[in-house]
């Protein structure tokens, strides 16, 4: 009989639990699928009276992190904590320190730490594993690292955070109001215990800049990443967008020009024919083009104890296997440092202000758009509500920057009523 592959697991929450049911579970198949048992010798957690729904009563228990990551009996550190620092940080570098594998479902620590981290496993021969970290049950990191690995990337595209899929999409199919879909949706534990890692783009910006890395062989970069959340979408925004022919989804795009690397999260209009406008509820959706391949689509769950523990065993796995590689898809030391570049390729823009209901009102915002170089498309308005009325406008193809002069020049006019907003479509 070949060498068990020894786990010791640090995170018991539903994800690691997932795990643990699953080796359980399915133990005679995926020693038959990788030629070898896999077994876990030890387990951590902040708690070992909680009742997890597993029996963990055969493994070793350690209340430090660390310490498992150090025993001599665990091959493979599984860090399954999250955290961008603290113990799942401390207990992942103590693992690569002794020349251990670590399989990680934590994006917001890859996301601040990814090169350094890399540097360290790559030093000691050890790999680190994260098909988990993006996007739960959907196998895009195997997907651009081992099958897409003849292409030239040209641009990654998706949505990323199921939960603000969620907001979006129960918004439009219930007309109620952002504030009510974002209490519906803490209510039923879909956000984060801090919602702003949801709403506000944070956890779905930390998953495009480690696809960003893996696709276009650049360092990690999250600080270099355009964010904006969900928070200022509205439900006329949502109802004006389905009447016009556009879905809201809040949308990671990144792509290399010759400025730099561009790396974009913040709602956007997509048309709603494409594969991404007719995305619903809480599921997840990769698009990856290719120089070769063209597009391909990536649709399924983001998160989950399922989905997201058949990722990591999707790395256990491999590890079995024996199948190795560099974190991000090359030598860590051959990443370059991409130069963070704001997107200058055209788009059209939704916008959305409300105007004062004064003669000549909509010839001043036309005229402010036209000095900006913006040319209308189409232009829509919706009711009066006492003095004030809501104005809908579709520009031709521009820039962010054309845009942002306009807006800028709108509070001049004495005719739009508070801060206007700004969307941009983008072709799918």
């Amino acid at each position: 009989m070949s060498k068990p592959l020894r786990l010791g697991i640090a995170g018991l929450g539903t994800v690691g639990a997932g795990v643990v049911q699953i080796l359980r579970k399915q133990a005679a198949l995926l020693e038959t699928r990788t030629g070898r048992p896999l077994v876990i010798t030890a387990v951590s957690a902040r708690s070992k009276e909680k009742d997890r729904g597993v029996n963990l009563s055969s493994y070793a228990w350690e209340n430090d992190p660390v310490a498992l990551a150090k025993r001599e009996d665990v091959d493979v550190f599984v860090e399954l904590m999250g955290g961008e620092d603290g113990p799942a940080k401390d207990a992942t570098d103590a693992a690569l320190a002794l020349g251990k594998d670590v399989i990680t479902a934590n994006k917001a620590m890859l996301a601040m730490h990814g090169q350094a981290l890399a540097e360290a496993a790559e030093a000691k021969g050890s790999v680190i594993k994260y098909e988990a970290a993006v996007a739960g049950g959907i196998p895009v990191i195997k997907a651009l690292g081992e099958g897409l690995a003849g292409n030239q990337i040209t641009r990654v595209m998706g949505v990323m955070n199921g939960s603000c899929n969620y907001i979006l999409t129960r918004m439009e199919d219930a007309g109620l109001p952002y504030a009510d879909v974002f209490a519906e949706a803490d209510g039923l534990g879909y956000l984060e215990a801090d919602p702003q890692l949801d709403v506000g783009g944070i956890d779905a910006a930390h998953k495009l800049a480690i696809l960003s890395s893996l696709a276009f062989g650049t360092q990690v970069n999250f600080a270099g990443i355009e964010l904006e959340g969900i928070e200022r979408v509205s439900i006329e925004d949502i109802r004006a967008a389905a009447d016009m022919g556009y879905k809201i989804k809040l949308l990671g795009v990144a792509q290399v020009t010759g400025r730099g690397l561009e790396q974009r999260m913040q709602p956007c209009l997509v048309p709603d024919t494409s594969p991404l406008g007719q995305l619903s509820g809480g599921t997840n959706m990769i698009v990856l083009e290719g120089d070769a391949v063209g597009q391909i689509v990536l649709r399924g769950a983001g998160a989950g104890a399922g989905p997201t523990a058949s990722a990591v065993l999707s790395d256990i796995c491999d590890i079995a296997r024996g199948y190795r590689g560099p974190t991000f898809g090359q030598p860590a030391t051959t990443l370059t440092a991409a130069v963070p570049a704001t997107s200058q390729r055209p788009a059209a823009y939704y916008l959305r202000m409300t105007l004062m209901d004064k003669p000549g009102a909509l010839a001043k915002v036309a005229s402010v758009l036209g000095d900006a170089a913006v040319s209308i498309d189409r232009m829509r308005q919706y009711g009066h509500v006492k003095d004030r009325a809501q104005v809908l406008i579709v520009t031709h193809k521009t820039t962010r920057a054309d845009i942002d002069h306009a807006l800028a020049a709108f509070g001049a006019t004495s005719v739009v009523s508070g801060d206007p907003v700004a969307l941009r479509i983008e072709e799918v």
